[in-house]
């Protein structure tokens, strides 16, 4: 269902900013699918959220607090806006593309039991019962340009101005086309979303769930200073954000930063780490394939990788914002990403589960 649907005007959504108390705050249901939860997404609600001690700055942008959400659990307007009000002041509407691309059947979200993971490990047991981490497998999906175009319009009219709207997007490769042509791919989404009044673009570089080159651009930096320069030139001034998975080497790192640097104003990471899903029996989830596990399970990796590429950036005087993404569930992990150098924080998995963590983190700040 499209905001259209929901929302009229910026009157009507106040409307509904209604005060709650002691409220349960719905939440995604990983046990339903990904169109059920597309069709049932929150309202916005109306809580007292605390002040971060001091707005920060994002690609020259500012914003109140450096909590943002990503794509994975915004899979349209209004989960954005949901989200909004609950504290979270950038927001990433869920990856689209140039055409209709259909999710993977359930699960989509597969608890795992796990520790911390650093990348290379051969799998992960499943488990019922979530305790942090889990193994995503949606493979990007997304509805047509006419629809994702027309709901990002609206979002961003009913979004308070001092919230900020990140729109992911990501070339859809066909088997006969060139890296030319994903690339144009790539910066036709990118155009469209900016057209749409997206805020930041987010190029999505980094997806376990597929097999594609679509899924894993960030591993080849000549093939991502390919589509990042043709995106740049279709968005003009429009900040641009590279979304990276897992990078262990400081050399592939300082490859891929001397590759994407004059056209990217900032990196999003880390975006899972990917391993295979075994099952009970021994067999394995997915019909083996990789997927992406995210959650507490990553925050140690994503926030050395951090801090690795924060170095490399001061050491060559790159002019690259990072965004923490990996693990994050209260405000010592959020204070941790800061320290190792990025400038936002986005939660996903930890605020899936607990919608209100924004305002937990904001509050615990405040105190």
């Amino acid at each position: 269902m499209l905001l259209s649907g929901f929302f009229m005007s910026r009157r009507i959504f106040a409307g509904f900013l209604k005060y709650h108390t002691d409220m349960n705050y719905p939440r995604y249901d990983r046990h339903q699918s990904y169109q059920w939860n597309y069709d049932h997404a929150p309202d916005p609600v109306a809580v007292d959220v605390p002040n971060w001690p001091a707005p920060i700055t994002l690609c020259g942008k500012s914003l109140k607090s450096p909590l943002g959400i990503p794509a994975g659990p915004l899979l349209n307007g209004r989960w954005c806006l949901y989200y909004a009000s609950l504290g979270f002041d950038l927001v990433t509407y869920k990856t689209v593309r140039s055409g209709v691309r259909p999710c993977y059947d359930l699960p989509n979200l597969q608890p795992v039991s796990v520790e911390m993971l650093q990348g290379g490990e051969a799998d992960v047991p499943i488990q019922n019962q979530m305790t942090g981490s889990w193994a995503v497998s949606y493979g990007m999906p997304s509805t047509e340009p006419e629809v994702w175009c027309a709901d990002v319009r609206l979002t961003r009219e009913l979004l308070p101005e001092d919230k900020l709207l990140s729109v992911s997007v990501v070339g859809t490769i066909q088997p006969d086309w060139t890296l030319q042509q994903l690339a144009d791919d790539y910066a036709l989404c990118a155009r469209l979303a900016v057209e749409s009044g997206a805020d930041f673009i987010e190029a999505n570089f980094s997806c376990p769930n597929v097999s594609t080159c679509d899924g894993q651009l960030y591993q080849n930096p000549s093939d991502c200073l390919t589509v990042v320069e043709k995106i740049r030139q279709q968005i003009g001034s429009t900040p641009l954000i590279g979304k990276i998975g897992r990078i262990m080497d400081s050399t592939a790192m300082q490859q891929l930063l001397s590759a994407i640097h004059p056209f990217v104003d900032a990196l999003a990471m880390t975006n899972s780490i990917a391993t295979r899903v075994r099952k009970a029996d021994g067999s394995y989830l997915f019909d083996g394939e990789m997927r992406g596990i995210c959650g507490k399970a990553t925050l140690d990796a994503s926030v050395e990788q951090t801090h690795m590429a924060k170095q490399l950036i001061e050491e060559n005087q790159f002019d690259l914002d990072l965004i923490g993404v990996g693990g994050a569930s209260c405000l010592e992990d959020v204070q941790r990403y800061l320290a190792a150098g990025a400038s936002a924080v986005h939660l996903a998995t930890a605020a899936m589960e607990a919608p209100e963590i924004g305002l937990n983190i904001k509050s615990a700040k405040a105190s």
